[in-house]
């Protein structure tokens, strides 16, 4: 079948509107109408060639969510009417050790839900800026949210299962103090979940304006990380820090922040490395840097649910399809509180 989507023909070129072809559902297929998808910062990283191997035409979007078409004759965990979501992964191989322990996203051969291989025309996976989704039903997870809180949930298919993922693995819960390094679509998010978990959360910003802004989001305490006099008075006392900035900074003035034997963990994905830490800064107490991509298909449904039972959403922004080349700017220059995300009926408007 041919949709509606909208996406980029080469990596000097702005997102426009394009015509692709979905497979038909197959036996174990989900069929799904996209009501929503969310808008990631790894979309125009991807779009722009800014990471290596950006096949074109290139549709982004893997913040999925919408309702259910149709099903394959084998399918056994949806059917039409459910609502449901579709994260990053659309395949994986299924029989390696990291796909045997429900970690897909750690598989060698884990396919995205854009810019992966597939047999379907064009060659490789296009993703949820479009009308229509087609996945096999084992990446399919199912939405208990309220149907009006749809648009909100969708950037919980990536910023919530990126940030969710590390502060599960890490026991983050209570008695604990956790720092969240950033305050944007994944550092939102984190501070919702520590909050949740039970964790005394401190949010840490360069912006003297997102203070308030934090403590709405459920942070205990908010760092602006250039005075020097906050940054002390936290020295040794977390537990575990949630680094979710995507653009290259010093990672030691956070190391100093640590207990001993405590851990930061990285989740933004900037598109040049981090300045290396200084040895001391790890060695001195016993301290760890860790990273942590995405989450597996049976966590990603853990947090889905863990959100619904406690209410937690992303804070969006919705635009319609053909602003989106003015919100990867806006993106650029952190003009976003905390998501955007795409009103896929405006699909086909275009």
């Amino acid at each position: 079948m041919t949709i509606h989507a909208y996406g980029a023909r080469a990596k000097n070129l702005s997102l426009e509107p394009l015509a692709i072809t979905r497979r038909a559902p197959g036996e174990h297929d989900v069929q799904i109408e996209i009501a929503y998808c969310g808008v990631c910062h790894s979309d125009l990283h991807q779009v722009r060639s800014e990471w290596a191997g950006t096949q074109y035409p290139c549709v982004p979007g893997h913040e999925i969510v919408g309702r259910v078409l149709a099903v394959g004759a084998h399918v056994t965990n949806h059917k039409p009417g459910d609502l449901v979501g579709v994260g990053c992964i659309v395949d994986s191989c299924q029989h390696c050790a990291e796909c045997d322990d429900g970690l897909e996203n750690y598989c060698d051969h884990m396919v995205g839900t854009y810019n992966g291989p597939t047999a379907d025309a064009p060659g490789h996976t296009l993703g949820g800026y479009s009308q229509q989704i087609v996945v096999h039903q084992r990446y399919v997870l199912k939405v208990h949210h309220p149907e009006d809180q749809l648009a909100a949930v969708a950037p919980l298919l990536c910023a919530g299962i990126t940030t969710y993922s590390p502060l599960r693995h890490w026991k983050v819960g209570p008695g604990q103090k956790v720092g969240v390094v950033g305050i944007g679509g994944l550092g939102h998010m984190g501070i919702k979940l520590a909050n949740a978990m039970g964790a005394h959360v401190v949010a840490f910003t360069t912006s003297e304006s997102k203070r308030e802004a934090a403590k709405k989001l459920g942070a205990h305490e908010v760092v602006v990380s250039r005075n020097p006099d906050e940054m002390a008075a936290h020295a040794a006392s977390l537990d575990f820090i949630l680094n979710t900035v995507a653009a290259p900074h010093s990672l030691d003035p956070f190391f100093a922040l640590l207990k001993r034997d405590g851990t930061m963990t990285l989740v933004g994905a900037p598109a040049s490395p981090h300045p290396s830490p200084a040895v001391f800064s790890l060695i001195a107490r016993r301290r760890s840097l860790a990273g942590s991509l995405i989450g597996g298909i049976p966590e990603t449904q853990e947090m889905l649910d863990f959100c619904a039972k406690h209410h937690i959403v992303a804070d969006i922004e919705m635009i319609r399809a053909d602003q989106i080349n003015e919100a990867y700017e806006r993106m650029l220059r952190g003009d976003v509180k905390y998501r955007f995300v795409i009103d896929c009926a405006s699909l086909a408007e275009n």
